[in-house]
């Protein structure tokens, strides 16, 4: 199987070819917006501010955007701050600047105090970002093996489907792109709790197993901090009236998503890893926070397997753009979510309960569209003209 992806100056290979607009904090978002809104084939991303926040997680904060910018599916990168001097330590806009550059590709800078004011800012960042788009709109698409891709999944709206067809699908379709040497990746620690004990025995190096099994304690023991008890809210009402009854239940319908492969690495939130394969990424359950999570580890496109059981008759429009640079491809193994998303949901592999089809063929037909998604098909989400605000996964409070 192959695709039509932009290889980059690194060998990596990209679905899309974004100019992407970063404020790196909140106080200079306004600039970045105007500027990303006034020209084509820009994708925004604004980070939180800095101040008041720990280590860790400025730490954090400056992976996502360097990860966000290296993408493959950025082609250039404008960095929008208020003076080039700015930040902390460890999220300093020279570092971000050198680490992006280091991937090959184009970066320009913007800063109000540097470049005559926020007003002149204003056409000189146009000017910056429109001169990206335009060479990046040079880059021609070649053809690249299936393996040359990096998939991400996160299941959600957990269902008795998800368990039975939708994650074993993706499953299917991770173990192919393993085997074809691309790279997979899953997440959320707070879905595999009940189950990290089978998680953690699949690490090819024992060590990231008990890395993984940190990750896990440590969300356990910060929920019942709060006074909550992760395994004994979970599964959530939703859940139960969609048929899962115990934690173990929806945990080993969770991870089926993973496939069957060794896994490489427990990575932290937003970090790429090392090794083609399947990875882990540390971090919450939510769908912003996840997407551009793995966006910044390196995917070029994010799967969200979709139960449904207990949504309404009309399935929610799900969210647009948190992937930030990566589209989101949405699939359900629930034959009736489906028919009441088919707006919303761009495949349906509930077909392995609804017409007994295989998980082979069913994964098979997945890993085609994939591929079309991957040489330039926009998923139901992409045809919408949107943007959502985007969370990060942070530790610590800001002060």
């Amino acid at each position: 199987m192959k695709f039509w992806g932009y290889v980059r100056e690194n060998g990596r290979v990209g679905i899309r070819n974004h100019v992407l607009v970063v404020a790196v904090t909140r106080n200079v978002a306004t600039l970045a917006y105007l500027i990303a809104n006034a020209v084509r084939r820009t994708r925004l991303y604004v980070g939180p501010n800095e101040n008041g926040r720990t280590r860790e997680d400025r730490e954090t904060m400056a992976r996502v955007i360097t990860g966000l910018a290296k993408n493959p599916n950025v082609g250039g990168v404008l960095v929008v701050g208020n003076k080039p001097d700015g930040g902390y330590e460890e999220f300093t806009y020279a570092n971000i600047v050198e680490n992006i550059e280091a991937s090959g590709k184009p970066v320009e800078t913007l800063f109000i105090s540097r470049d005559g004011g926020y007003s002149n800012c204003i056409g000189l960042g146009m000017e910056k970002a429109r001169r990206l788009a335009e060479l990046c709109s040079a880059q021609r698409r070649e053809e690249v093996d299936f393996g040359g891709l990096f998939l991400a999944v996160k299941c959600g709206y957990s269902d008795a489907t998800s368990g039975m067809a939708g994650n074993p699908v993706v499953g299917y379709v991770f173990d192919r792109l393993c085997d074809a040497g691309g790279t997979a990746m899953f997440a959320e620690t707070t879905e595999v709790i009940g189950a990290e004990h089978i998680v953690s025995e699949r690490f090819a190096d024992p060590q990231e197993g008990k890395r993984f099994l940190a990750c896990v304690r440590r969300v356990e023991d910060e929920a019942k901090a709060t006074g909550q008890d992760i395994r004994s809210i979970n599964p959530i009402p939703a859940n139960i009236e969609a048929g899962l009854t115990t934690i173990e239940e929806k945990s080993l319908g969770a991870i089926a998503k993973a496939g069957t492969k060794p896994i490489m690495q427990c990575v932290r939130y937003g970090e790429a890893p090392r090794r083609p394969g399947l990875n882990y990424m540390d971090s919450w359950m939510s769908s912003s926070a996840l997407f551009a999570g793995f966006s910044s580890a390196g995917a070029v496109l994010n799967i969200f397997q979709f139960g449904g059981g207990a949504m309404p008759d009309k399935c929610m429009m799900p969210v647009a753009d948190t992937g930030v640079v990566a589209p989101i491809l949405f699939s359900t193994g629930n034959p009736r979510a489906y028919e009441h998303g088919r707006t919303e949901i761009d495949y349906n592999s509930g077909v392995v309960i609804s017409q007994k089809a295989d998980i082979e063929e069913t994964g098979e037909k997945l890993i085609e569209l994939i591929c079309s998604v991957a040489s330039g098909r926009l998923t139901k989400g992409e045809t919408l003209n949107a943007r959502e605000p985007v969370e990060l996964y942070l530790q610590g409070p800001c002060l």
